[in-house]
């Protein structure tokens, strides 16, 4: 890292992923609030458990897509545009490219955004990577080129 910027410490980072997981689950209930009352109803119509099972993994999976789309749009949007999620700003610290200290490209965003979505997928094990690393770079930060700094 040149300049005086310096990596984001983790606490920061923890925090502004909390921020933004709770911005993230007020949106998808917005946005899928008319489904979930038609679920319930549903559900609670439902003649078996296994019908009740049914309705829930049918939900799902139509429901999945949408919210993948939301996680990676929020993420790479607003980094690509700000360098900051409102999680980022509320914490101060920044996402920038780790070579030229700017902002990322949109093609950097989105791929930091879509490693990122993976690595929750697969239990986090991709967020690991910034306890281990000197300049504290996830999965999603390394093969993206970018370093969260402290602002």
């Amino acid at each position: 890292m040149s300049g005086s910027s310096s990596v984001a410490p983790i606490s920061k980072r923890v925090a502004s992923f909390m921020i933004d997981d709770i911005i993230i689950a007020i949106f998808i209930v917005v946005i899928f609030y008319k489904q979930f009352q038609d679920l319930a109803i549903l559900l609670q119509s439902a003649a078996s458990k296994e019908e009740q099972k049914d309705i829930l993994d049918a939900f799902i999976l139509q429901s999945l897509p949408i919210v993948i789309a939301i996680k990676v749009l929020y993420h790479s949007l607003l980094v690509w545009q700000t360098g900051m999620t409102v999680g980022k700003y509320i914490a101060r610290i920044k996402v920038v490219d780790s070579e030229t200290q700017g902002l990322p490209s949109l093609w950097q965003s989105l791929w930091r955004g879509s490693i990122r979505i993976m690595s929750e997928a697969l239990l986090y094990v991709g967020f690991v990577f910034a306890f281990v690393s000197p300049q504290r770079q996830t999965l999603h930060d390394k093969l993206s080129n970018c370093v969260v700094i402290d602002v």
